[in-house]
């Protein structure tokens, strides 16, 4: 059994002036449902990976960032589309190859979640 009383406040004291404070400037909830999304596009393992890649590297095309995440091309292209859907990368066509890259918020989601294992090992 674990002690779920360690978890909560033994006495109700709220602090209403500083916590209405603090709700007062919360996103609204469609930018929280948005931001929710984005990292939900990271949860999955093979996404990170090829994120990180292009965080690396730049632009890629399906085809480099499969090779790069050592993934099926058309696992990587659905990796591709949940991370463009979460607002994660952007793609642009260059004659016959579709061209991927981190957005901002991409880069800046990518480079938080992976900041603590990279300075782990440097």
């Amino acid at each position: 059994m674990t002690d779920e009383r360690g978890d909560t406040c033994d006495l109700l004291c709220l602090d209403l002036p500083h916590a209405e404070e603090i709700r007062a400037g919360l996103p609204e909830l469609s930018a929280i449902e948005e931001a929710a999304a984005a990292a939900r596009a990271l949860g999955d393992p093979t996404r990170l990976r090829i994120a990180a890649a292009l965080l690396t590297g730049g632009e890629l095309c399906v085809c480099d960032a499969s090779w790069v995440v050592g993934a099926a091309q058309n696992l990587t292209s659905h990796h591709l589309r949940q991370l463009k859907i979460g607002g994660l990368v952007s793609s642009r066509r260059d004659g016959r190859l579709v061209m991927y890259a981190l957005t901002g918020r991409g880069r800046a989601l990518v480079a938080a979640v992976l900041t603590e294992d990279r300075a782990s090992r440097g």
